[in-house]
């Protein structure tokens, strides 16, 4: 089992069915070219060799955090995102797996994609 994977499996109950189903729609989303590793103790998602999102659980506030590394580019969506003082990702935060909007993660995950793609044309 890859040290991604194990991360998402060791957490508790709440936040690894909000990991789980975000694995799934991301990688359901982006079917090709990328690749689930674990850097910097957690779980990224890299599209073909360039960070395109990852997973961060936080204990102390209750929360998982969905960073998206293009994120502050995202136009569409860019209400939906949280920066909190980052200057280069934005991230969706879910409390819980209800609060988790399928329909709008696609919307940002496609809009990343298409950011990343035309940065790597240029």
């Amino acid at each position: 089992m890859k040290p991604a994977e194990i991360y998402i499996l060791n957490q508790p109950e709440n936040f690894r069915e909000i990991l789980y189903n975000l694995q799934v729609v991301i990688e359901k989303c982006i079917p090709n070219d990328l690749q689930l590793l674990y850097k910097w103790k957690l779980p990224f998602y890299y599209y073909k060799g360039k960070p395109f999102c990852y997973f961060n659980v936080s204990y102390k506030n209750n929360y998982v955090d969905l960073g998206i590394f293009n994120g502050y580019e995202l136009t569409n969506t860019s209400t939906k995102l949280i920066s909190e003082n980052r200057s280069m990702m934005k991230s969706l935060r879910y409390y819980s797996l209800e609060e988790l909007d399928n329909e709008l993660l696609v919307e940002i995950l496609e809009e990343s994609l298409l950011l990343l793609k035309k940065k790597n044309r240029d």
